[in-house]
């Protein structure tokens, strides 16, 4: 990862579920099979070079007794 959270993510919002999200076949292969859905939340990062951000992260989880994520950072 290229940075690293500092507080919780929050206004998380569901961007797409199942079949839906674009490169489900590789997430099923890497993560399994199951309910996943992919999410975007608000969070403050520190990025590599020290600086301090609120940004928007992506993530997805998958269903199957344990959260997995995959954390994005889009960066405006």
């Amino acid at each position: 990862m290229d940075f690293e959270i500092l507080e919780e993510i929050i206004n998380i919002e569901t961007i797409a579920v199942g079949n839906s999200i674009r490169e489900v076949a590789r997430l099923q292969r890497v993560y399994g099979i199951g309910r996943g859905r992919k999410l975007k939340g608000i969070t403050t990062v520190r990025l590599l070079d020290g600086t301090i951000c609120k940004d928007e992260v992506h993530f997805g989880t998958k269903h199957m007794g344990l959260v997995k994520r995959k954390l994005k950072l889009n960066i405006f």
